[in-house]
């Protein structure tokens, strides 16, 4: 993400919030699809994944609404609402890192698929990614 977006900043990292919000929704079901025989309890927790990244997804969009709405023109109030919500985007995706890292260890079915373990490392990275812009963006400020 570049950085001279002035004060089209918070519209830009809602934006990358948005789009890797559902990216990371789609990957739950990349990872059910790929894995034949994944146990239960995965499957189960990729589902309510998917659910919660959905309603993340969704209060970003809300947000970036609001932000075009204000002409760019942030009220200090709707900047810290802003803040917050970047602040929980970086924090599920670190939290969704952790569950795919223990899906990856702990799953014979994705341990004995060279193609899922390949697959979820991706998964991982591109998590990362939004992690690191969440970042440099939260440090920043």
């Amino acid at each position: 993400m570049q950085f001279y977006y002035g004060n089209q900043m918070p519209l830009r990292i809602l934006d990358e919030a948005e789009f890797w919000k559902h990216q990371e929704e789609e990957h739950t079901v990349v990872i059910r699809e790929l894995v034949a025989g994944l146990e239960q309890p995965y499957v189960d927790a990729l589902e309510q994944w998917e659910n919660v990244l959905s309603a993340t997804h969704q209060t970003v969009v809300r947000f970036i609404e609001s932000v075009v709405r204000s002409g760019g023109v942030l009220s200090p109030a709707l900047h810290q609402e802003v803040m917050k919500l970047v602040q929980g985007c970086l924090n599920q995706s670190l939290q969704f890192i952790e569950f795919c890292r223990h899906v990856k260890e702990n799953s014979a079915p994705v341990q004995s698929n060279p193609t899922a373990v390949v697959v979820i490392n991706h998964i991982i990275r591109e998590s990362e990614y939004f992690v690191g812009i969440a970042q440099t963006l939260l440090y920043s400020a």
